[in-house]
């Protein structure tokens, strides 16, 4: 049987050479991505502006949700999204808030209410306060940073600090680069970005775990090799893992950015973006860093057992 090789079996690429110019490349895009969030900012979703909120019963089950987002579309209340909310003929419709206060976001109930007039039942409509918007952007501020420093327990504790600080420093990257992104294009920022954020992170992370768990192999195999060259083995040994593992993730998300709806087409455009730059990062970014951090060469404590261990 024919195997698919989307890569040759032996690769001799030199990705360390290259580390001169990506790790300032990427230094100075994130630079640029912090600066863009706070002069430009990020275009806040209703999850963390407030607005209205209006729980509708269609008369036909299922709603027709795509009738529904044309109608409202047209009213021009700028952020809205429709969905399904329970049974197939109960939708849910959120309206960004409105400048103007309270009566602002009342005439904006009665614009939906005129548009849809008696073919749907009401069964709920609230106002939804700047206050809860703030207490889901701090929670999920503090979801990121929880996530980052587990990620640097972990590879402590699995690799050495070096790996650790390593780990940090590309997973940082790709969140900076994503809000960068959100910042630059505009694109609606809610709580669905949040999970690709941290969907990024768990990404990320995987990819340079793989990486690191072969460039602490071939140290122990490879004690006199330049510890660059090895660095370039191990990337080499697990390029064909990489790509197969980013093009087969990115097939499925290019599907639902193309029929997956305008609901989630912000959040699989984040990830289509974080799965490029977590597959950069590990390369050009988790790697270079342990060559200026001096990892040791005797693979830590672990590394050091089971040498101890082979020689047994």
């Amino acid at each position: 049987m024919i195997l698919l090789r989307l890569v040759p079996q032996e690769t001799h690429i030199g990705f360390m050479r290259l580390r001169r110019m990506t790790l300032p490349l990427s230094a100075a895009l994130a630079v640029l991505s912090i600066a863009l969030f706070f002069v430009v900012g990020l275009n806040f979703g209703i999850d963390f502006k407030g607005g209205s909120l209006i729980e509708v019963q269609t008369k036909e089950s299922p709603a027709n949700i795509v009738d529904l987002r044309n109608r409202i579309g047209t009213l021009g209340l700028g952020d809205v999204q429709i969905q399904e909310f329970g049974a197939p003929d109960e939708v849910l419709i959120r309206v960004v808030e409105q400048e103007g206060g309270e009566l602002a976001q009342q005439a904006v109930i009665a614009k939906v209410r005129a548009e849809l007039g008696d073919s749907v039942e009401y069964r709920r409509v609230e106002i939804v306060g700047p206050t809860v918007s703030a207490e889901l952007a701090r929670s999920g501020t503090i979801a990121v940073l929880v996530a980052i420093f587990a990620i640097l327990v972990y590879i402590w504790f699995r690799f050495e600090w070096q790996y650790a600080i390593g780990a940090v420093v590309a997973t940082v990257h790709d969140v900076v680069l994503t809000i960068g992104l959100f910042a630059v294009l505009q694109l609606d920022f809610n709580l669905s970005s949040i999970a690709a954020i941290l969907t990024i992170v768990g990404y990320s992370l995987n990819d340079t775990v793989v990486v690191y768990d072969r460039i602490r192999e071939n140290t122990r195999r490879f004690r006199k090799m330049p510890f660059a060259d090895l660095l370039d083995l191990s990337v080499n040994q697990t390029l064909s893992r990489t790509i197969m593992t980013s093009l087969t993730t990115l097939l499925a998300l290019f599907a639902l950015y193309l029929f997956g709806g305008e609901v989630i087409r912000s959040f699989v455009f984040a990830m289509i973006w974080g799965v490029l730059v977590g597959t950069y990062s590990s390369i050009y970014i988790a790697a270079p860093v342990l060559l200026y951090l001096g990892a040791n060469r005797d693979g830590g404590a672990a590394s050091k057992a089971a040498a101890a261990a082979e020689g047994t």
